[in-house]
């Protein structure tokens, strides 16, 4: 059997707001656009990444099942991503947030990568704790657990 190529896209259901949610995204991430809006449907992209979304109604709310994870290069980006996607939406804890449309987003410097990977299971595990007491995941305070569980 020969299956062709095929194209994975993330289709979103907004209750009734979504040319606003849109433009509220496309707004945020670079190599955005809005390609169509019409007819409750729309298509777009957020930073190459080609989204389908429809207006469906409250059937079908977002919940955390569903989530988008953005890596972020360092603290600079955490706190513009962060405070972009909070803002009207709610604060959760680990890097997690709920954006003002109920879409769920894990903000992640790229430095946690590294410092849970750390060959020292101490100062591995410190990182992890530290990570679960903060809501914006902040890389000094996960760079300061480390160092203080031992030599790196």
């Amino acid at each position: 059997m020969s299956i062709a190529s095929s194209h994975i896209q993330p289709c979103l259901w907004f209750d009734d707001d979504l040319e606003e949610a849109v433009r509220f995204y496309t707004a945020i991430f670079p190599n955005s656009s809005i390609d169509h809006l019409g007819a409750g449907a729309g298509e777009f992209t957020l930073d190459g990444l080609t989204f389908r979304a429809i207006n469906g109604g409250p059937a079908f709310p977002f919940s955390q099942a569903v989530s988008f994870a953005i890596s972020c290069a360092d603290q600079c980006e955490v706190d513009y991503y962060w405070d972009s996607l909070a803002d009207g939406g709610e604060e959760s804890v680990c890097g997690w947030l709920r954006d003002r449309f109920g879409l769920s987003w894990q903000v992640v410097p790229e430095r946690l990568y590294e410092l849970v990977a750390d060959p020292d299971p101490e100062r591995a595990l410190a990182v992890g704790r530290a990570m679960l007491g903060m809501r914006r995941l902040v890389v000094a305070e996960l760079e300061a657990a480390a160092d203080a569980a031992g030599p790196g």
